[in-house]
């Protein structure tokens, strides 16, 4: 495996730093403030139209990082933010209508999206969720892969005048090296080891989704949080923290179903999902993106139970096992 080490890691320009940081202060509070009132526009938009799958989860994820970092890789590729989801979402289409659930379909489907995101040499790997987000629900309709089209190119468009925005009113902060390797992990991951090590991982959550029946353990962002895990392991933000994560996941997911619960599938429980995920992040003091996803999945689940959050937390503590043993075999091997 040729994954960087933190001292190995390309060295990073000072100005290419500066933007590489998050936003401080009032600003990186209006930028999250911004991301729950999208949040909550795209719910209203899913709502009104009948259109579940418009309040794709992983938006979640995506706006709150190009938000509070509108320098950062994400948003500095409003291109691929708004294509390279949909175009898994139609890989997730094609083999949900194809194949049943199954070791097979899942490993296709993932295999799938990351060719999608690795051919556009493309940094947003929260797409790959979206292809395996029908597979998991049962999502056939063409219209699918058209409604996350239109979440992620409004909010494409809402990134560009946000950075501008803070271009012109923040000075360029110092960044910290937490800062860089944010920014770094969201560059293509190198070798070809970490990849086989997923595919086992996915197959392994096939296996023990079939042994209790909790179709959550795999959850989607699940393979997206494995995909940084695995491919960026000296560099990925909660890797360093892999047992700080699985009760990190169960309480956001707890708190999405909570909100579902109490408040229904509407455009306040979104905000509320995704606010309650940002608090629970930052009390940890995780950077973990899909996490945020995770608080929004439960709006697009029919009928949601009690079930979803511990299946979570089983999916999360089977990886975070996993990535260790991964990481002592590698050691075995040096």
């Amino acid at each position: 495996m040729s994954a960087e080490t933190p001292s190995e890691a390309p060295a990073m320009n000072p100005e290419r730093a500066a933007a590489a940081s998050p936003l401080h202060g009032r600003y990186r509070f209006g930028g999250e403030l911004i991301a729950l009132v999208y949040i909550a526009i795209i719910a209203e938009i899913a709502c009104a139209t009948g259109a579940v799958y418009v309040l794709f989860p992983e938006l979640g994820a995506l706006s709150h990082d190009v938000l509070t970092r509108p320098r950062g890789t994400w948003a500095n590729a409003p291109l691929l933010l708004a294509i390279t989801p949909a175009l898994a979402g139609v890989i997730g289409i094609i083999f949900t209508r194809s194949l049943t659930y199954g070791y097979l379909s899942v490993l296709l489907t993932v295999g799938g999206a990351i060719a999608v995101i690795l051919a556009l040499r493309s940094p947003i790997a929260p797409a790959i969720s979206a292809g395996l987000l029908p597979l998991v629900l049962g999502v056939k309709s063409w219209w699918y892969p058209p409604a996350i089209l239109l979440g992620t190119a409004l909010l494409a468009a809402l990134s560009v005048p946000w950075k501008k925005y803070c271009v012109t009113r923040t000075a360029a902060l110092p960044a910290q090296r937490e800062d860089l390797l944010d920014d770094l992990l969201e560059m293509a991951p190198s070798g070809h080891g970490w990849l086989l090590a997923l595919m086992a991982f996915v197959a392994a959550a096939v296996l023990f989704v079939k042994l209790t029946g909790l179709r959550f353990v795999l959850f989607p962002p699940l393979v997206v949080i494995g995909f940084e895990m695995l491919g960026h392991p000296a560099i990925c933000p909660w890797a360093r923290n892999s047992l700080r994560l699985p009760l990190a996941c169960f309480l956001t997911a707890f708190g999405g179903f909570l909100s579902w619960k109490f408040i229904g599938v509407t455009p306040i429980a979104a905000a509320c999902g995704m606010a309650w995920g940002i608090a629970v992040l930052r009390t940890f003091d995780l950077h973990v993106p899909p996490a945020l996803a995770v608080a929004l999945l439960p709006l697009v689940i029919n009928k949601p139970t009690l079930a979803y959050p511990f299946a979570v937390g089983i999916g999360t503590t089977l990886l975070s096992l996993w990535f260790l043993a991964y990481q002592r075999i590698l050691r075995g091997f040096q």
